[in-house]
């Protein structure tokens, strides 16, 4: 595996990664950008691919694509993380407490008695649960990530050996 290769497509990877978080931001290209995430993982692969010393190889080319759709993931996923958390803070806290405020009393009844106290998602618990969902989205991408990444690779090491 070349590592070279695996830190300059994975750290163009993860500008671009940081860039598309930071559009998702934005309510109607949020949907695009999911898409965009996904052809970014295989994109990543294939630069890690054509950024190795020749001869390629399939399977070189899917192991250092892999790996370097991972190293994005994990740094696009943890910036991701941090800007969801303060566009949270800023942002997210009043609309939540406003959206609490507008829920029926008989439904809040009802979620009180299974334990669930709504109050606990807005503030600090809040951003907590933000960086916990964060957390979960950012494991499951960083393994679609690897695939993907994988597959791109792959294709491009086998493709062109030289």
């Amino acid at each position: 595996m070349d590592m070279a290769a695996v830190l300059k497509a994975g750290g163009v990877g993860a500008a671009i990664l940081v860039v598309l978080s930071l559009l998702s931001l934005i309510p109607c290209v949020s949907c695009i950008t999911f898409f965009l995430t996904l052809i970014a993982y295989v994109g990543i692969g294939v630069l890690a691919a054509y950024w190795m010393a020749p001869p390629r190889t399939g399977s070189n080319g899917a192991m250092t694509g892999a790996v370097a759709a991972l190293v994005a993931s994990l740094i696009g996923g943890l910036v991701s993380m941090i800007i969801n958390s303060i566009y949270f803070a800023a942002t997210g806290s009043a609309q939540f407490a406003q959206a609490l405020a507008d829920i029926p009393p008989d439904q809040l009844a009802a979620l009180a008695e299974v334990g669930i106290d709504p109050a606990m998602f807005a503030g600090g618990a809040g951003i907590a649960t933000v960086l916990g969902v964060g957390a979960f989205c950012c494991l499951l991408s960083v393994l679609v990530a690897a695939a993907l990444g994988a597959a791109g690779g792959g294709y491009w090491g086998s493709s062109h050996p030289h």
